[in-house]
């Protein structure tokens, strides 16, 4: 196995072992990025230097002793996510020469656990998308298949950590956007509870639907990264003070006594055949590892939560992208007659077509006459949602269903029919919604091309996601197999 194919608790056993260095295995990753990136184009930026000083400051830790989990370990952060002294571009014109001054949170957390930053992930424009192909600068494409799309908006990191450019990564999810590349590149992608990670130095695409999580190989993997990522942050005030657990305590390859419904409602009209026999064939998988299986579980507003997500994300994504005026920071238009053109020109340019339809839609859902009609509704399916998830985990411990109702679509496929787009993530999405975690696990494959396993939780319940997710794995070994690039 090559350096760059290793999952973080191997490296980190051989970087403890003093088997291997992490200035060996960060080169061995940059020289990845180099021999593929100009066919996936994960990046927006690559840190090179910068992850060989922090490899070599890794190395001197480990030979005083430090043995932290993710000491040394190589990674790529979604370049939504601040980074003291590296461009965060959000994939927009916009933010293009945008430099922070301060870490987020997560970046903060997880240098003082010795990460190696190799770069930022490109992403949709703003966390705006499904299929990367909404980034300003290029679209990524899928290691699988280089003529299909990874996923969005995280599909750089999903990218990325499938074909070995990182080890790990951190992706935003605000309506699937790291499970469903997740499922697209094979990789694990786990959505934290709302308010389990903080939030601040995030740029903000829906902020009461938005969280960080994990990318990464598999299962142990995602367990060690949430450990260091979750906690109460002052900073954020939506952040949650509650204790966090040892999560790599949950990962027990046994179901026995765990209850798991299936709602009926994620077989979706338009879902792929093959991709629910895959889907059918894991969950008989949880059943012979000794799950109790529901299948008449039922959420009869899921239907509901596509245009419920796209009343609401919208919205919140008008008011948060209004303090892109050309006057702050970000780019700004300098010829022009006077403010009000100024401002105009900034959008006109700095926002691509996507984030410009989104701005449009939140605009009108808040608008005099409509609030009421649109805004208002919407947040009231919310709650009928929300109030649906808690019915359905007092019969089950967990619900599972698939990541997405098809498998990677052609590049330029979906970018021209916005509402095609949108049902991607139709089966993620409710998660977002009703605050709660979800993870998607590798399940299989149809035609050489990934599907994903969903599964959802109650609120905080990480720990019993992983276990079931974790169960799953060892009984399958489908995250074992690498692309071929």
């Amino acid at each position: 196995m090559s350096l760059y194919d290793l999952t973080i608790h191997e490296a980190n056993e051989l970087l403890n072992k003093g088997e291997i260095s992490s200035m060996e295995l960060t080169e061995a990753v940059l020289e990845r990025i180099d021999g593929v990136e100009g066919k996936l184009q994960s990046f927006v930026t690559v840190s090179g230097e910068l992850a060989l000083e922090l490899a070599q400051q890794a190395d001197e830790r480990i030979k005083a002793g430090d043995h932290m989990p993710l000491n040394g370990i190589p990674a790529v952060i979604k370049d939504n996510m601040c980074a003291r002294g590296t461009k965060t571009t959000c994939s927009s014109k916009m933010l293009e020469n945008f430099v922070p001054p301060y870490d987020a949170a997560v970046v903060e957390r997880l240098n003082a656990q010795g990460m190696v930053l190799l770069g930022k992930g490109n992403m949709d424009e703003f966390a705006m998308g499904s299929s990367t192909e909404n980034s300003a600068f290029y679209p990524t494409h899928n290691p699988w298949d280089l003529e299909r799309v990874p996923g969005g908006s995280s599909g750089g990191c999903a990218t990325a950590v499938a074909a070995g450019e990182a080890v790990y990564a951190l992706g935003s999810d605000t309506g699937g956007s790291i499970r469903q590349p997740a499922g697209f590149c094979s990789v694990v992608g786990l959505k934290p509870t709302y308010g389990r990670v903080s939030r601040y130095g995030l740029v903000a695409f829906a902020s009461s639907l938005d969280q960080i999580g994990p990318v990464t190989r598999d299962v142990t993997d995602c367990a060690l990264v949430l450990n260091a990522i979750a906690g109460h942050d002052s900073r954020d005030s939506t952040s949650v003070d509650q204790p966090v657990p040892d999560y790599t305590r949950s990962l027990i390859p046994d179901l026995k006594g765990m209850r798991i419904g299936v709602p009926k409602e994620y077989f979706v009209e338009g879902m792929e055949s093959e991709v629910e026999q895959v889907v059918r064939q894991a969950i008989g998988t949880l059943k012979e590892l000794g799950a109790e299986i529901d299948w008449e579980v039922s959420l009869p507003n899921t239907p509901a939560a596509l245009a419920c997500y796209y009343i609401i994300a919208p919205s919140e994504a008008m008011a948060n992208l209004a303090r892109y005026d050309g006057v702050k920071y970000g780019f700004s238009a300098h010829e022009a007659e006077n403010m009000w053109d100024a401002m105009e020109k900034t959008r006109q340019y700095g926002f691509g077509p996507e984030v410009k339809r989104r701005i449009m839609l939140g605009t009108y859902a808040l608008s005099a006459g409509y609030y009421d009609a649109y805004y208002v509704k919407a947040q009231k399916v919310r709650t009928l949602i929300t109030g649906e998830f808690a019915d359905a985990f007092t019969r089950c411990d967990v619900l599972v269903t698939p990541t997405s109702p098809t498998v990677p679509f052609h590049i330029g496929e979906k970018v021209d029919d916005p509402m095609q787009m949108y049902l991607s993530d139709v089966c993620t999405l409710p998660v977002n919604i009703a605050g709660i975690p979800g993870i998607s696990v590798p399940a299989g494959f149809v035609n050489d091309l990934p599907v994903g396993l969903q599964i959802m939780g109650k609120p905080f319940s990480e720990e019993m996601l992983l276990r079931v997710a974790y169960a799953y794995e060892q009984a399958t070994h489908w995250g074992h197999r690498r692309p071929g690039i």
